[in-house]
């Protein structure tokens, strides 16, 4: 089997193994958005998910760009067999992580009063904002641990320790809500943000432990230079700018849904509760489906770096080809079960009346996102983080102004249609440059028009399939799975009749590179 083979195949393993680990994280998570938002109410998870814009825009400062420097670097010197240089990159990284987060954590709480007050809307917030700084640290240096073992191609133990971490801080969160409960709403989000501290104790220890035992043969070789931490630069500066201007996008979005929906006549809970649904319990169900994404981007950004290492990038063209097909063939299905049967669960799991609206158009923003961020992982991996920045912004943007402009006078229907039409121009966007960059050729009856012509198809009819089972008054469970079954099935007969040999071209080996 040559190189470019074995480097598919390990790149295929190790997504199935974060897919799989990916997939159980996501239905634990499910389970502990499920039991918090029974526990803390509508009102305290939308604190909650104002609380979190802070963590994304400190991480975003902080560690997002590092992270993919490393994951980057670490590929590359795996590729070219210099396996000590991976400890100085770790070194590099750490050093630059500390240097930027230590300063902004003591900002961050210094100035926690105006930051909840001024910038979040919303006083509550503080202790949220104070405790999520130990937090932060420690998931800085949990996941630039994880992106060196990314990087050498070392999915499983990363996999198993985040599996580990989703389990303790579900433990940890919802012990500690039993226990201290009841409480004031500060104080409530506050045990939340706790548990999670919690919980990033576990995973950087365990990861740092884990890291120096396997890199243990390569220490003596692994001195300084600044060399490695000048290429982590050159990486980081423009993925992590994209980051906090996304995070900044994101956090002004964030905060003027509630502010205009309260403009367009709601009352101020109603409008937090009306947020805590849409973001904390109805997006979260889409999500469900969609953990294999992270896992091939984790997988994908180091493949592509070693095959632009070794200067192969028709390999880099193959390869992207087949993500396309395996992320519209995987994705399509998913999110029109959750079209058919998303807002009846919604309802019964969340006993919230307003979870699982707009489940359709939230579906078809969901799945342009997935294929946004894939081609976005794509940029990373080819070296051309500048153009990942400005195509991110300029859907941010968009997402941005149809919440300005439209939910005063929309509602939250404004936040959803600005949610896919900034999607769309994302994905439309990254697709421009992947294809320039690798002279791949656009393919949009295999990797589009063939699986959502055949996704329809399945809705339509697991539609009407699931109105009768659940009319008839069968239990809503056992309605799910047979609409799961019939539906698979129609699935894969209307591929079939479109010409494609279902899923047996993914693991069988090139003829040509």
């Amino acid at each position: 089997m040559r190189k470019g083979d074995l480097l598919l195949n390990a790149m295929w393993s190790g997504t199935l193994v974060l897919t799989a680990t990916g997939l159980f994280a996501q239905l634990v998570g499910f389970f502990y958005r499920l039991m918090l938002s029974r526990l803390i109410g509508a009102e305290t998870m939308g604190l909650y998910q104002l609380v979190m814009p802070v963590y994304s825009m400190f991480m975003s400062i902080t560690a997002v760009g590092l992270t993919v420097a490393v994951s980057t670097r670490s590929a590359h010197c795996h590729a070219i067999g210099d396996d000590a240089g991976i400890g100085r990159v770790l070194g590099a990284g750490l050093r630059s992580f500390f240097l930027l987060a230590i300063p902004l954590g003591v900002v961050v709480v210094w100035a926690s009063d105006p930051i909840s007050v001024y910038l979040l809307g919303d006083a509550r917030t503080r202790l949220g904002v104070v405790l999520l700084v130990p937090c932060m640290l420690l998931t800085g240096v949990e996941n630039l641990h994880k992106h060196c073992f990314y990087g050498k191609g070392r999915v499983r133990i990363p996999a198993t320790v985040e599996t580990m971490e989703q389990l303790i801080r579900t433990g940890a969160v919802l012990g500690l809500l039993v226990l201290l409960l009841p409480q004031n709403q500060e104080r409530t989000v506050g045990i939340v943000v706790l548990g999670m501290v919690l919980c990033e104790v576990f995973s950087a220890v365990t990861l740092v432990v884990l890291f120096r035992r396997n890199q243990r043969d390569h220490w003596k070789e692994s001195g300084r230079t600044g060399k490695k931490e000048k290429s982590l630069w050159s990486i980081a500066i423009p993925v992590g700018l994209t980051s906090v201007l996304g995070t900044l996008l994101g956090s002004a979005n964030a905060v003027l849904i509630p502010a205009k929906l309260v403009e367009g006549g709601m009352e101020a809970g109603e409008a937090m509760s009306a947020f805590g649904v849409l973001c904390g319990m109805t997006m979260p169900l889409l999500s469900l489906p969609t953990g294999f994404i992270g896992a091939l981007c984790l997988t994908m950004v180091p493949a592509l770096s070693q095959r632009t290492a070794h200067g192969d990038v028709g390999a880099s063209a193959g390869l992207l080809n087949r993500i396309m097909s395996v992320t519209m063939l995987l994705l399509s299905p998913a999110m029109a079960m959750l079209v058919v049967m998303g807002p009846t669960l919604a309802q019964m799991l969340f006993q919230q009346p307003q979870a699982g609206q707009y489940m359709l158009l939230l579906a078809v923003g969901t799945l342009l996102t997935c294929v946004q961020s894939v081609l976005g992982g794509a940029l990373n991996g080819l070296g051309l983080q500048g153009k990942g920045a400005r195509n991110a912004i300029a859907s941010d943007v968009v997402q941005l102004g149809f919440t300005y402009g439209t939910v005063a006078v929309w509602g939250l229907r404004g936040f959803v249609v600005g949610f896919v039409l900034s999607s769309l121009v994302g994905m439309g966007l990254n697709l421009a440059s992947v294809l320039g960059a690798t002279g791949l050729h656009l393919r949009l009856f295999a990797w589009f028009v063939r699986p959502l012509l055949a996704a329809v198809f399945m809705g339509v009819w697991c539609k009407l399939l699931f109105g009768v089972l659940v009319g008839a008054g069968i239990w809503v469970w056992t309605a799910c799975g047979v609409c799961l079954v019939v539906g698979g099935v129609l699935y894969v007969a209307v591929l079939l009749a479109q010409g494609l040999s279902v899923f047996g071209w993914l693991w069988g080996r090139r003829k040509r590179g």
